[in-house]
């Protein structure tokens, strides 16, 4: 069975989600904004949370959306305003998702997950794992990976 692992990152710890993964025997896959937050971590947060409640679809950097050859796929994405990080609104919109077993882990450092788990529930048939902050809360991490 070939498994894969997408997802966003903007404070590293999707990326710390994404080496855990790996070791599981994912293939990984980081999805990237062609435009960039500003640096500072108070108005990346209110712009990227401004966007996301809008549910805006940010312009990704080169990206392989086939996931043909994938039987298992796994969905990281921070939480932003109760949403997905723009960066996985639009690539939800472009891949092929049918007949995939699908999860997502979705990570924040204290957002409205409740808002963003019944988005999923509401338009996918999977489970959801919601770890806050990953990088500290790594106990948290390994109680959901053991699912893997």
């Amino acid at each position: 069975m070939k498994k894969l692992f997408i997802y966003y990152s903007r404070s590293g710890n999707g990326d710390y989600v994404a080496s855990r993964m790996s070791e599981l025997g994912y293939d990984i896959r980081k999805v990237e904004a062609k435009r960039s937050l500003p640096k500072s971590f108070f108005w990346s947060m209110m712009i990227g949370g401004m966007l996301a409640g809008m549910n805006h679809k940010a312009k990704l950097k080169d990206f392989d959306y086939d996931v043909s050859s994938y039987d298992e796929i796994v969905i990281g994405s921070p939480i932003w305003n109760g949403k997905f990080a723009c960066p996985i609104n639009s690539l939800l919109d472009k891949l092929d998702l049918k007949k995939k077993k699908l999860r997502f882990i979705i990570y924040s450092g204290g957002g409205d997950s409740p808002k963003c788990i019944a988005k999923i529930k509401k338009n996918y048939s999977c489970d959801v794992y919601e770890i806050k902050e990953p990088k500290k809360y790594k106990d948290r991490l390994e109680e959901v990976l053991v699912s893997f």
